[in-house]
């Protein structure tokens, strides 16, 4: 089931074009990844998709419907910046967000315990938020946006501050609230925890779309024609291969542009070498990210994904 869809949204600021024709489907019960730049345009879709502004063409639905108050209740935000009531103690703070998804009080304060339990943080529920570390106080921005019970979560850069111990807590909360049937759209710059957690992306390049569909496809599209090899062979003597570099305990081969990864492992076995494992190798998301960045306007093709 289709959570999140857009239909041809556009938005303007004057003379600039914020986001520019963009269409896509976010499916119940996925991580789906939102990358772009700074000024991508990324900040400005979540900002429609909450309803926070209006788009000025296109057409937003959740769940199939339009956003309605009731259909907004649905919905989680985690702010890049955070937005939370410094001078108030953490558990009011986050007993408030839940009445404000219109939980009872009861329920309100068990959900607000329950999250500060899961996420290390139960010895602060009497203390300011301002007094938290910035590590901290991006949990509890976290657990005020699961407090609600929400179907869909918005994160916008939810591991900034966190330390690699937190970093990894939030990644298995993110991952279990998508096993539960909840709709994950994340918004982050760190391209190694999209490629863990995410399995289609969308990527937005000066308002418009560059980059869409299953993330597998897209690292295929964009890789180079090299294969990961462990094997007793003198490279050197193969004459399909541009060169050889070592990477953690394997080879990463490149082949020459006409040369099929079969066509290379055909020669080794013809030359008697022992293969202990051929893979074809991927190029990382941040290698890609990066790439169609600095080429402009980047991957436009607007075929159907995968």
């Amino acid at each position: 089931m289709t959570a999140i869809s857009l239909r041809g949204v556009r938005k303007s600021f004057d003379s600039l074009v914020a986001v520019d024709d963009v269409s896509l489907d976010v499916e119940r019960g996925e991580v789906f990844g939102l990358l772009g730049p700074n000024g991508a345009g990324k900040t400005t879709m979540i900002r429609m998709i909450m309803d926070i502004i209006r788009p000025d063409a296109g057409r937003i639905e959740i769940f199939g419907q339009q956003l309605t108050e009731r259909v907004k209740e649905q919905i989680g935000y985690l702010p890049e910046e955070r937005g939370l009531y410094t001078r108030q103690k953490v558990l009011s703070v986050l007993e408030y967000f839940a009445r404000l998804k219109g939980a009872t009080p009861t329920r309100a304060r068990q959900s607000a315990l329950t999250w500060l339990e899961r996420l290390g943080l139960m010895e602060m529920k009497d203390k300011k938020v301002g007094e938290l570390s910035k590590g901290n106080q991006q949990k509890v921005q976290l657990v005020a946006t699961l407090v609600g019970d929400p179907e869909i979560l918005i994160l916008d850069e939810p591991f900034t501050g966190l330390d690699p111990v937190n970093t990894r807590m939030v990644s298995t909360v993110i991952r279990e609230q998508a096993a539960a049937g909840k709709t994950v759209l994340l918004s982050t710059h760190q391209m190694a925890l999209v490629e863990t957690l995410c399995e289609r992306v969308f990527m937005i390049h000066r308002g418009r779309r560059v980059l869409y569909g299953h993330l597998d496809e897209i690292k295929r599209r964009y890789s180079d024609n090299a294969v990961l090899v462990r094997a007793a062979v003198d490279y050197r003597r193969c004459p399909l291969i541009a060169r050889a570099v070592p990477e953690n305990g394997t080879m990463r081969v490149y082949l020459n542009d006409d040369v099929r990864p079969r066509d290379f492992l055909a020669w080794m076995l013809q030359v008697g070498a022992e293969v202990e494992s051929f893979e074809r190798a991927t190029t990382p998301l941040e290698d890609i990210f990066i790439k169609v960045v600095q080429a402009g306007e980047g991957e436009t093709d607007e075929r159907p994904e995968g």
